[in-house]
């Protein structure tokens, strides 16, 4: 059944840092208000190039979801829970694991990119090679038709929307499928029956796009229809079979723009972060610390900004006014590089400030925070389980 419906995770490796804020909290911020929301902690996944150091995923899982919070993703608004604690995503992978040909794991362009950037770790194993599978599986769960993702992971939701094709192609064909669908096609009603009937038609003869966004919101103000007839309906419309698994589009987000304290991208292994709940005077004493243009060895000479790591800093926190004064001070030095860098801290600090408050209230009273987890594990559960009902039925697997 397509629902607009947003999903993401991330694996519990370690603390949050402004890069992770920068990069996907602030867009899942803004995503949680335009679409229904499912945000989840990927232990089994973080399991997959750590299996050696379980002690890691527990330790940081409730660590990250306070960041979650923190940051703004709001219970109320998103369902947040923890992948382990649904096992239907297991269930689907098992099962979707008997379908998927060797050929389009090994083919997956990071698996061997990963290999390679992880020669220090063992990944000649079942896990880590089926990994995009798991991940398939996460989204295929929930039938998710929105997954934002950088550009390095679109193969992923491409292997995954080919997944839920061969998987509808399979077992989407019900003996009498063309009939049952023309019948559900009568219980919407003659004035939608007809609506539905033309919109299906412009969308297969003339490959209409905007003709079968029309036809599937129209499936989803029927009321009326049994569960079995909607994905029925929304199969007929594309010419296809029952669709049982959603077909997911990826939903591009810009990478994120975070430098770190060197200058590099910020990222644990560069040592170069800035903890979303790092108290003041450490972010103080290491953005005071940061390396500037080697050129200004004293406060009398002038450097260039594009050659100091704290510019990239004032392009993420300084409005243009703020740039230009950077640009002309630097350059005649008539600023110093630790005039230059207490805007950069006092941004910083502006930001962490009321994430730090935020986190507060879950570090004080965590029963609060296992109680969202608890709601939310049991919202997935319910929606795991519709899944994977239908699932189980197309595949022989549902017994009286």
């Amino acid at each position: 059944m397509f629902v607009d419906r947003v999903l993401s995770g991330m694996r519990p490796t370690g603390a949050l840092h402004l890069g992770h804020y920068h990069g996907v909290l602030k867009n899942w911020v803004r995503l949680q208000h335009e679409f229904e929301c499912l945000f989840f902690v990927a232990d089994w996944h973080a399991l997959t190039t750590h299996y050696d150091t379980p002690e890691i995923v527990g330790q940081h899982t409730w660590d990250m979801v306070i960041d979650w919070l923190a940051a703004g993703v709001d219970p109320a608004q998103a369902t947040l829970f923890i992948q382990s604690r649904v096992p239907q995503h297991a269930e689907l992978h098992l099962l979707l694991s008997m379908i998927t040909p060797l050929g389009w794991l090994e083919r997956v362009p990071t698996y061997k990119d990963q290999q390679e950037k992880l020669a220090d770790k063992d990944l000649s194993t079942y896990g880590f090679l089926g990994y995009p599978l798991l991940q398939g599986a996460d989204i295929l769960i929930y039938r998710a038709n929105r997954v934002p993702v950088g550009d390095d992971q679109v193969p992923h939701i491409e292997f995954t929307r080919e997944i839920a094709r061969r998987f509808n192609h399979i077992y989407g064909r019900e003996p009498g499928f063309e009939a049952r669908a023309l019948t559900a096609v009568k219980k919407l009603g003659a004035k939608r029956a007809k609506l539905y009937r033309e919109l299906r038609t412009r969308f297969l003869e003339q490959g209409d796009d905007g003709a079968l966004e029309a036809a599937r919101a129209l499936l989803e103000k029927a009321q009326n229809l049994a569960l079995g007839d909607r994905e029925r309906l929304f199969g007929y419309l594309e010419g296809g079979g029952r669709m049982i698994l959603t077909e997911p589009q990826a939903l591009l987000t810009e990478a994120s723009k975070m430098p770190g304290l060197d200058g590099q991208k910020m990222s644990k292994s560069y040592n170069n972060t800035i903890g979303l709940r790092d108290d003041a005077e450490s972010i103080t004493r290491n953005i005071r610390t940061m390396p500037t243009d080697p050129a200004r060895v004293k406060r009398a000479d002038p450097g260039e900004p594009e050659k100091c790591p704290v510019w990239q800093l004032h392009l993420v926190y300084s409005d243009e006014p703020r740039k230009q004064w950077v640009q002309q001070g630097c350059r005649s030095a008539n600023i110093g590089c630790l005039e230059c860098k207490q805007p950069v801290v006092d941004a910083v600090l502006a930001e962490l400030k009321p994430m730090r408050e935020r986190a507060q209230r879950y570090l004080d009273d965590p029963t609060l925070l296992r109680s969202i987890i608890a709601d939310g594990c049991e919202k997935a559960h319910k929606l795991a389980e519709e899944t994977m009902r239908d699932v189980r039925e197309v595949m022989g697997l549902k017994y009286p």
